[in-house]
């Protein structure tokens, strides 16, 4: 496997970035949370190496956001 890509939103309540993705074969999953863009990055780059075997394991990870971006100007 070359590539997965995880859809990643926010969560309304804790603020909390949540990221998932479903394996094709529905054989299960990956769901993993970080308090921010860094953090969440590193809780998916650990959930990947612990879910695949060495030799399984994609090359790359896409992350989608379901919701945009929103930038506040000052």
């Amino acid at each position: 496997m070359d590539e997965i890509a995880f859809e990643v939103s926010r969560d309304e309540e804790s603020g909390w970035l949540i990221a998932h993705w479903d394996a094709p074969d529905r054989s299960g999953g990956i769901t993993t949370q970080g308090e921010d863009l860094r953090d969440l990055q590193a809780q998916i780059v650990d959930a990947v190496a612990t879910h695949f075997e060495e030799n399984e394991a994609p090359r790359r990870i896409r992350l989608h956001f379901i919701n945009d971006p929103i930038l506040v100007s000052i």
